[in-house]
């Protein structure tokens, strides 16, 4: 099983950029379609961001345009590029397998605010 570990969160002011990082262990090319997902508090966990490993990507509404999701598999690594950070992004941020059925990682955390 594919372990993940996130790094890169931190506080940010609205209108912010940040780059989270995920690296996957013992690698990420065995994964058809990486993904970000974020729980805020109070909320449930949502995917925000997926990646196939032929390049496609898919975006959730809130973050479609803001948001990108660089996948390198040489470095079994997945990124999460914010940009135009909102105070409503505020999250703890995950990657996984979508749709998966394992376990979750610590995730990091995320802070917009002023």
């Amino acid at each position: 099983q594919v372990q993940f570990v996130e790094s890169g969160g931190g506080l940010v002011q609205p209108g912010g950029s940040l780059t989270l990082s995920c690296t996957a262990s013992p690698n990420i090319a065995s994964i058809d379609l990486a993904a970000w997902a974020r729980q805020a508090p109070g909320k449930q966990r949502e995917y925000i961001a997926r990646a196939s490993k032929y390049g496609s990507t898919l975006y959730a509404e809130s973050v479609k345009g803001r948001f990108t999701i660089p996948r390198d598999d040489a470095k079994n690594t997945l990124y999460l590029q914010m940009n135009n950070l909102k105070t409503e992004d505020t999250a703890t941020y995950y990657c996984n397998e979508y749709n998966t059925l394992g376990n979750w990682g610590q995730g990091t955390q995320v802070t917009v605010s002023s």
